[in-house]
């Protein structure tokens, strides 16, 4: 098993290929201005990605049925807005919108550089969390250049459960170590390797409260 090997790139993409923070924050800082608000957006943003893991140990856990990344998102929205007092404040479209921020975020500035420069060798293809509406709408609205999209909800499980990994190698009709993950989460690429697939770490830098994405770092494969 070694570099040589790989055919197939899957890539986590929150965090990984785009900056669900930055994003949320400029949209939010945007609605401010257009409601007469003053929500820290930085922080609402921090306490909304907070609420992922445990909404989706949740279903995982037999808590929840099936529930899409969408309405997970959705319930942990809820309560965000009676935390900090924007319940009253916002219409019920206006949320609806606020919600559907997670199917406009913008990629890391090398993201689309590098993911090009990735395909002329790989086959590029998303295994995230998120659900394939989530997908394609972001997608085709930040132009990410993937070859397929793969998602948890074709298996209504999510990662780190194997079977979302194992969908995606038998899909693309490789070998497991013919497919390399790609996250900037450790515990995916734990996950990815136990199901006999490679991986590499894209690293998340902060400086003085923003954030960036080396991507281009993996263009060396």
């Amino acid at each position: 098993m070694t570099l040589s090997d790989v055919k197939a790139l899957t890539f986590d993409v929150f965090g990984t290929v785009v900056d669900y923070r930055g994003t949320i924050i400029r949209e939010g800082e945007r609605l401010n201005q257009a409601r007469g608000l003053q929500v820290d957006w930085a922080q609402f943003a921090d306490a909304w990605r907070a609420r992922y893991r445990p909404s989706i140990a949740r279903v995982m856990q037999g808590g929840l049925p099936w529930t899409n990344l969408d309405a997970l998102h959705r319930l942990a929205l809820d309560e965000l807005l009676s935390a900090f007092q924007l319940n009253d404040r916002l219409t019920e479209d206006e949320k609806v919108q606020l919600n559907r921020v997670w199917h406009r975020l913008q990629p890391w500035p090398d993201a689309i550089p590098g993911l090009t420069h990735l395909r002329k060798r790989f086959i590029l293809a998303t295994l995230p969390n998120g659900n394939m509406a989530l997908l394609v709408n972001m997608a085709k609205y930040s132009a990410l250049p993937w070859d397929c999209i793969f998602s948890a909800e074709l298996v209504q499980a999510y990662k780190p459960d194997p079977r979302p990994y194992q969908m995606t190698i038998n899909l693309l009709g490789l070998h497991s170590y013919e497919v390399m993950m790609v996250a900037a989460h450790q515990e995916d690429l734990r996950a990815a390797q136990v199901q006999g697939m490679q991986a590499a770490l894209s690293r998340v830098h902060w400086s003085k409260g923003h954030t960036s994405c080396q991507l281009s770092s993996l263009t060396d494969l």
